[in-house]
């Protein structure tokens, strides 16, 4: 109490007139010393019992206590076939009816957001009170249960819920199925919904035809192994992770190599992405931001959506979550869990057991924006998430039952829960008494599905897979680690640029051009001065050009004229895959070919060889050599064989330096009508303009599969040589194959498509 609050006593107004005797304290003492010794002994004993008595008492208590946790968890007996109705009878609201809900928890006075859910035409919202919601709350629109209407609906999960708590949103699912909800957006007063629409994400309507005949994207389930993905990835920030994500999976940043499909009408749970503040764990909140900053993130809004197959989850929150009436029984939040594990924990449960009924999750584009508060809250909060989740989801994916409904298998996973220490036996009891409000206020369980997980998984063909490429969007807020290996990738593709931005390439397509030109410059052109594209038939929109198959190397010297101030020229055919981040080593004053590469470069012995066609090559050929300048004759004799033969090399990619063009144009020129093949030539050049001892050895090292094309590319593919051969592109989701597997040497390639 302070000063200024205590109370001053006044004097009386009758004043005696006895005057005062002075107390002589050694007087009383040894007056009334026999009572003195009486007296503490009396308390001296009382004492010592009392302590006695309270360490027996504690004793007592501490094997009491150790023997309550030692006690079995006791199985509810419920019987579910004949629990009463219950319907409204005490609330305002008890005739009404509708179809889709909103449900809220209110703390304190409605929020900007919250008057805009009211707005939302066609949905009704339900704002649902706690003991720190303020007394007088009301809002225009929207359905208030304080805690004392909460009271007289007579649930039976009352029993189990904190007063203070978000989690008592669980009566007002209850509500609104009692008040015929057919699907109920789980949200909070703080998330506004896109363009006010929740259907513009959502799918609202899963029984019509179009509906069930949608093709949704599906994660794929190669791996066996993997029970849990960071949809943040597919939705373009891979440096962000949502709350319940184990802890050991945020490294996980590589997107899906390819997915699967699945027909849409069973995604009863959907859950949304949202933007501004995404659902992020403390861990993240904490690490990732200034303490005065907010989050202000965007997801990728044109992302397709994309479900969970059976075996693989995702995080599920509480409030950007559309559940439908096939997965209400899955809207139970637990009681015994923290409150920011609460929502997670049944996310995963839900899921697992919405396998039962043959339902999925799907993931959604942003769907709400949610402004961040800079309300931190404490690691402690989600204690039961760090320590536990990974744990759970394993024993999710495995856990099996032979019941034969689905409330039976409810609370047989509730109590096998509770017994291996995610809850407590309370949530086990609340969980029999939430299934047995829903079927008092009307709930019919789903019929049971056959489970897929156990059915042998088919291996995904070609035409199973299907591409999708997520965007990486800007994130203000990576960790250094991440920051650094962006600069690192564009510090690469500056240098790559700088050392080839005057060297052209000059590209041989024999595929397509109309599905193939554009992508090729895209890949190529971010590198090169220019993209020449030649093929077999030109094509002016795209700016091909034409050049036979057969002598190619005909047409490269009105290139060579074209782009006179060039320091080189880069051959490649389309069936070759250049990495053009190796290159950085070669020398472009020298030439470069494939002549240490046994299957690209041969020298065929025409001593016994009957073949008509490699005998009119080397009479050709050697037409040429008689007439050709003494420095390109010499070197050419030098640099063959003295007995009769024919080398040919199929000439997949090449490069020519400026200083040697005035020799290569004057070699064509000898070659003038004779139809000596390209692969004939292109050796035959190269020898005589240098000798192979001074050619540089950067392609020697390419692949080079002889199988045929039929074999998977991925299979021999390297990013650490400078080229690999064959390859067969014909189609734009042939190059998304490709750029997954170049993004090994040039991560940023991943930005093209």
């Amino acid at each position: 109490m302070l000063v200024q609050d205590r109370k001053i006593i006044k004097p009386s107004k009758t004043q005696s007139t006895k005057p005062q005797e002075h107390f002589n304290f050694s007087t009383w003492v040894s007056s009334n010393f026999p009572k003195i010794i009486v007296i503490s002994l009396l308390i001296v004993t009382v004492a010592v019992v009392f302590f006695v008595r309270n360490d027996a008492v504690a004793i007592l208590y501490s094997g009491k206590s150790r023997s309550k946790s030692l006690k079995p968890i006791q199985f509810p007996k419920i019987s579910f076939s004949s629990i009463p109705p219950n319907s409204d009878k005490s609330s305002p609201f008890a005739t009404f009816r509708s179809e889709r809900w909103i449900v809220v928890s209110v703390s304190n006075y409605p929020s900007d957001s919250l008057r805009s859910l009211v707005k939302i035409k066609g949905w009704q919202v339900l704002a649902v009170g706690n003991s720190r919601t303020p007394a007088n709350w009301e809002l225009k629109g929207a359905i208030f249960l304080s805690l004392e209407q909460q009271a007289k609906l007579e649930f039976r999960i009352l029993e189990y819920l904190p007063y203070d708590s978000y989690v008592r949103k669980s009566v007002g699912y209850l509500f609104a199925i009692q008040h015929g909800a057919k699907m109920i957006f789980d949200a909070e007063d703080r998330g506004e919904v896109i363009d006010w629409e929740v259907g513009k994400r959502f799918d609202l309507d899963l029984f019509g035809v179009d509906a069930m005949q949608e093709r949704i994207l599906q994660y794929n389930r190669e791996n066996p192994n993997r029970t849990v993905v960071n949809p943040y990835i597919h939705f373009g920030q891979r440096s962000v992770w949502p709350r319940g994500l184990p802890l050991e999976k945020v490294g996980e940043i590589v997107h899906e190599e390819y997915y699967n499909e699945v027909f849409g009408g069973m995604q009863f749970i959907q859950q949304g992405i949202s933007n501004g503040l995404p659902d992020v764990d403390s861990v993240f909140y904490l690490t990732r931001k200034l303490d005065s900053e907010a989050f202000d993130m965007s997801f990728d809004e044109h992302a397709l959506k994309v479900a969970l197959p059976q075996g693989v989850m995702v995080p599920l929150n509480s409030f950007n979550t559309l559940f439908h009436s096939n997965a209400f029984w899955g809207l139970m939040l637990p009681v015994s869990v923290s409150s920011m594990a609460s929502d997670v924990l049944r996310g995963y449960w839900a899921q697992r057991l919405l396998w039962e009924v043959g339902g999925f999750v799907v993931v959604y584009p942003p769907t709400i924006y949610r402004k961040d508060e800079i309300e931190a809250y404490p690691f402690s909060e989600e204690k039961d998430l760090h320590v536990n989740v990974g744990r759970l989801i394993k024993y999710l994916v495995s856990w099996r039952s032979g019941k034969h409904r689905l409330f039976e298998k409810i609370m047989e996973l509730s109590y096998s829960l509770a017994k291996e220490g995610f809850w407590t036996e309370r949530d086990v009891k609340f969980t029999g008494a939430w299934l047995q409000d829903l079927l008092a206020v009307g709930y019919q369980q789903p019929r049971l599905m056959a489970l897929e997980l156990d059915r042998p998984r088919a291996s995904s063909g070609d035409a199973d897979r299907k591409e999708f490429i997520p965007r990486k969007l800007p994130s203000v807020h990576l960790a250094v680690e991440e920051s650094g290996a962006v600069n690192y990738e564009i510090g690469n593709l500056i240098r790559w640029r700088k050392s080839f931005s005057n060297v052209v390439m000059i590209l041989f397509v024999s595929g397509p051009v109309e599905r193939t030109a554009l992508e090729w410059r895209l890949l190529y052109g971010r590198i090169f001065k220019t993209v020449v594209i030649l093929s077999a038939k030109s094509d002016v929109d795209l700016a091909v050009e034409e050049a036979h198959p057969d002598q190619v190397y005909k047409y490269l010297p009105k290139i060579f004229e074209r782009f006179s101030s060039a320091e080189g020229f880069l051959f490649l055919q389309d069936n070759t895959i250049l990495n053009y981040w190796n290159l950085m080593q070669g020398d472009k004053t020298k030439l470069w070919i494939t002549d240490k590469v046994p299957q690209s470069w041969t020298t065929i012995s025409l001593i016994g060889n009957n073949s008509v066609w490699f005998s009119k090559q080397a009479k050709m050929v050697k037409k040429v050599v008689n007439t050709m300048p003494v420095h390109l004759q010499v070197g050419y004799k030098e640099s063959s064989t003295s007995e009769p033969s024919l080398t040919i090399c199929s000439s997949e990619v090449f490069y020519i330096p400026q200083s040697f063009v005035g020799d290569f144009v004057d070699l064509v020129g000898l070659v003038g009508n004779a139809k000596i093949h390209h692969k004939v030539a292109l050796p035959m050049f190269f020898m005589a303009m240098d000798s192979p001892l001074n050619f540089d050895s950067l392609l020697n090292t390419m692949i080079y599969n002889t199988e045929a094309l039929s074999s998977n590319p991925s299979d021999y593919y390297s990013a650490k040589v400078a080229a690999v051969h064959p390859w067969s592109i014909s189609s734009e989701p042939d190059f998304i194959k490709l750029i997954r597997l170049m993004a090994a040497g040039d991560p940023l390639l991943m930005e093209l498509f």
